[in-house]
């Protein structure tokens, strides 16, 4: 049986068949936007069948706490329900469980759900959610793999407390270090200054892949030549200079939709890294044309490879901020893992790249 809530048709389960969904809810997702979509999907969920159970994040880190709760439940999918920095504390929660995560994304970037094919907003507009909502019903669910990311936290900053370590993420090699897990990509660099700007509120009222834009040009005019050194995949360490271009990625877009590695996927068994060192201000601005459609690989000595492990540092000046899904919570000196098998996610039947 066929229901319609508004622009949504969602495909009516029978009493027979009522899955418990546990919802967690990020209200200041898509700078508070967030609930007045749930608002519209809440009704088009029970339609579909799903009795649900709603929890709302008070503070960064939250989600993890409820997802990780949530593992010993009998709920057929754990949604996380706003946008790339939702997904990643839920994803973290659910890690290594053989819970299913499930996404709603009504974020900013919403890169994640990208790449396991689900449909996300045009710009303000929601009008081709209702994919979204049938892949929650009837989608696919994949076994995808993830980066583990350790160094020492980020420092508090006006706009965000310094992170904390959570017992999900388990124990650093280094005492005092934090861990995260990266489902999408974690990066360092410029990138890394265009997500203290964002949680600065700079540019808050632009929306989705505008707002990355705009960051990533304010923060290439300002950007100041820094140092740092690389070892990839066991191999000596080298000198770079990190004006350009640094992401270890699982999925081919970050930056609301920006093809940073082209060709990747989540289920593709090891992480893509992307590489451009020594650019100029010039080159990085003219490059985020072609990074936008993935057409970057090879201009100016941009490269892609694959790789499963990376240690970071920094040479220069105080140790440099690297991203884990979007979010500044660790500094240089860093290492970043590959570690396959460990998440389910329900996406669409088919993915993009797959």
């Amino acid at each position: 049986m066929i229901a319609c809530f508004g622009s949504i048709q969602v495909e009516r389960r029978t009493a027979h068949d009522v899955p418990r969904i546990a919802c967690i809810l990020n209200p200041k997702a898509r700078d508070g936007l967030s609930i007045k979509q749930w608002e519209r999907f809440e009704p088009a969920l029970r339609e579909a069948g799903f009795e649900i159970d709603l929890h709302r994040t008070k503070e960064p880190g939250h989600a993890m706490d409820i997802a990780r709760d949530l593992c010993g439940d009998d709920h057929e999918l754990v949604v996380a329900v706003g946008g790339d920095g939702t997904v990643h504390e839920v994803a973290s929660g659910l890690r290594s469980s053989d819970r299913v995560l499930g996404i709603l994304p009504i974020g900013s970037g919403n890169d994640y759900a990208r790449a396991h094919g689900i449909p996300t907003p045009k710009g303000n507009k929601f009008k081709d959610m209702q994919d979204a909502v049938d892949i929650l019903v009837n989608g696919t669910d994949r076994r995808v793999g993830a980066i583990r990311v350790e160094g020492p936290p980020a420092p508090d900053h006006p706009s965000k407390a310094a992170p904390i370590p959570r017992t999900c993420n388990g124990d650093p090699e280094t005492d005092g270090n934090l861990v995260r897990w990266s489902f999408l990509e974690s990066d360092g660099g410029v990138t890394s200054v265009v997500n203290r700007m964002k949680d600065e509120g700079q540019f808050k009222r632009i929306r989705g892949q505008m707002k990355y834009t705009l960051l990533a040009i304010k923060a290439i005019i300002k950007w100041k030549k820094e140092s740092g050194t690389i070892a990839i995949d066991g191999g000596e360490e080298e000198p770079i200079d990190l004006s350009g271009l640094f992401c270890m990625s699982m999925c081919q877009t970050f930056g609301g939709g920006y093809r940073v590695a082209p060709g990747a996927k989540p289920t593709q068994g090891h992480a893509s890294l992307v590489t451009a060192w020594g650019l100029s201000k010039s080159q990085m601005l003219r490059l985020m044309g072609p990074l936008e459609k993935g057409k970057h690989i090879g201009m100016w000595g941009v490269a892609m490879r694959d790789a499963s492990r990376i240690e970071f540092g920094h040479s220069s000046g105080a140790p440099m901020f690297i991203n884990v899904d979007g979010e500044a919570v660790i500094t240089t000196p860093a290492t970043m893992q590959f570690h396959d098998d460990q998440l389910t996610v329900r996406g669409a039947a088919s993915i993009p790249n797959e």
